[in-house]
């Protein structure tokens, strides 16, 4: 008979037996009271519970368990609200103490340049974190910045339609006409330059690689890796996420460093007089590895999320067509044979209230970038541990029935005279996000977003490939950075005759 010796073994079987022991004499009224959820599987907990939607997962979850519940994926614990009342305390009521940041295990990594840089990544809301959102605020999203950027915003939706009517018949991907709009508006204010042309056709910074670059980073922030559910894993990258992520970030600073390099030479011989934001960080003497990161955060956040909203929107109009019939009248009547203009936009409440409807169907983060708990802290009863990660679920607020009447229809005019606005004030109604985290692109996205939405509603008619009925348009999701629809949106355009273009 083989003995097994027992004194390697004992430490083992004293702690075992201590931890039985003192669970016994602890009553449930003694353990922290953390908000209920469903249960844990052991070592993997809920992960696949959340499917390829976590968010309609997390809000199927609240519907049994109530409006804040924890989840528990893989070592981590994530704390979700999924009602107005939830937001509030997140969002208001805990500001400061839910104000740090999860961030991403492939953003911490030796190497890596994004860690505790630009505006969303800091783990706290430090004094190098309010220096460059007070950058950002007051050189491209102030009402002041705004309003000069009105000719550049025109300019290059002009390309645009001029790009457009020279595809008029053949399909188009929306989403790509947008995205080079989107890109060569924040490139002019950054680098006063063009990132990239329609279909590559036309020479501009970086060519297609900048399009390509922002899918690819889309894709990968979104897919989840071993290394955040299971951060003992360390530097390990059993799925290679570190390595896919520095190589996507070395492509994206490489296009970003010959610009730089190229205006610090050029600011150096000649002391240009031309002012972007780039001039600006580099008056201030940030270092090109703080002003890559920062620029990244911008494009990536700035330019997909919009993207995906004028996305969303046209695809709701075509598909509602008593919706599109009511903002083309509404343009006609208060543009006429003009085209919009960032000054007519206060005098088109339907256009407005059809982006709204847009962003509560179809947010742009439909689950809030996680906050961290810096200290311990009690929501709505329930205990959130220091450390926990805490979001807001803002798509179910969006689809709540006991808040939105016929909450899954496209229904506009229920924000005509509402009250409700984009700054994150009443918790039902928070696309930006609400709080010191709140997207500071606010200003701008409200501006843009409807002023492409205007323009290709007022000068095109849109049919489907093969003129397939446009009521079945099909609206499924898919998760990216942001919210896009599963297939790209591919329309035919045809020129409104009756406009002048």
């Amino acid at each position: 008979m083989i003995m097994i010796p027992l004194f390697p073994l004992l430490p083992l079987l004293l702690l075992t037996i201590t931890i039985i022991t003192i669970s016994k004499f602890i009553s449930p009224k003694n353990r922290p009271a953390i908000p209920p959820g469903p249960y844990q599987w052991p070592v993997i907990g809920n992960i696949f519970q959340l499917g390829k939607l976590p968010h309609l997962a997390i809000t199927r979850l609240a519907q049994t368990h109530g409006p804040l519940i924890s989840l528990k994926l893989g070592s981590q614990v994530l704390v979700v609200g999924s009602s107005p009342a939830a937001a509030k305390e997140i969002l208001k009521t805990h500001d400061r103490v839910l104000s740090g940041r999860f961030v991403r295990h492939e953003f911490k990594t030796q190497g890596s340049k994004m860690h505790n840089t630009a505006i969303g990544l800091p783990d706290e809301c430090n004094e190098q974190w309010r220096s460059l959102r007070s950058v950002g605020r007051t050189e491209l999203f102030s009402g002041k910045a705004i309003e000069s950027q009105a000719t550049l915003w025109s300019g290059k939706i002009a390309e645009m339609v001029e790009d457009l009517r020279g595809k008029e018949g053949s399909v188009v991907e929306i989403g790509d006409e947008v995205l080079v709009v989107a890109l060569n508006i924040l490139g002019n204010l950054v680098f006063s330059r063009d990132l990239v042309g329609y279909d590559g056709r036309k020479g501009a910074v970086g060519g297609g690689e900048m399009r390509k670059l922002l899918r690819e980073f889309g894709v990968l922030y979104s897919t989840p890796t071993l290394t955040d559910l299971f951060p003992l894993l360390g530097d390990w990258d059993l799925n290679g996420m570190n390595k896919k992520f520095r190589d996507i970030f070395e492509r994206m600073f490489a296009i970003c460093d010959g610009i730089i390099r190229h205006r610090r030479k050029q600011k150096t011989r000649s002391g240009s007089s031309q002012h972007d934001l780039l001039d600006t960080l580099i008056k201030r003497g940030l270092v090109t590895d703080l002003i890559n990161p920062f620029l990244l955060e911008l494009f990536s956040g700035g330019v997909v999320s919009a993207t995906s909203t004028i996305t969303w929107a046209l695809a709701e109009l075509v598909k509602n067509q008593e919706a599109m019939q009511k903002l083309r009248e509404e343009l006609e009547k208060e543009v006429g044979l003009d085209n919009i203009e960032q000054s007519s936009l206060p005098n088109l409440p339907y256009l407005d209230a059809c982006v709204k409807e847009t962003m509560r169907l179809h947010p742009p983060v439909p689950l809030l970038f996680p906050h961290r708990a810096m200290e311990s802290c009690n929501v709505m009863g329930y205990d959130i541990p220091k450390d926990t990660n805490v979001t807001v679920n803002v798509w179910a607020i969006g689809r709540d029935p006991s808040i939105w009447d016929d909450p899954l229809s496209y229904k506009p005019e229920r924000f005509l005279g509402s009250g409700l606005d984009y700054k994150g004030n009443d918790h039902k109604y928070l696309p930006f996000g609400s709080g010191r985290r709140m997207c500071p692109g606010q200003p701008m996205g409200a501006r843009v977003v409807p002023l492409v939405v205007a323009t290709l509603v007022h000068l095109f008619d849109w049919s489907m490939p093969g003129n397939i009925d446009l009521a079945n348009l099909e609206m499924e999701e898919k998760n990216s950075m942001t919210l896009v629809k599963e297939k790209h949106l591919c329309l035919v355009p045809k020129i409104r005759k009756q406009v002048k273009v």
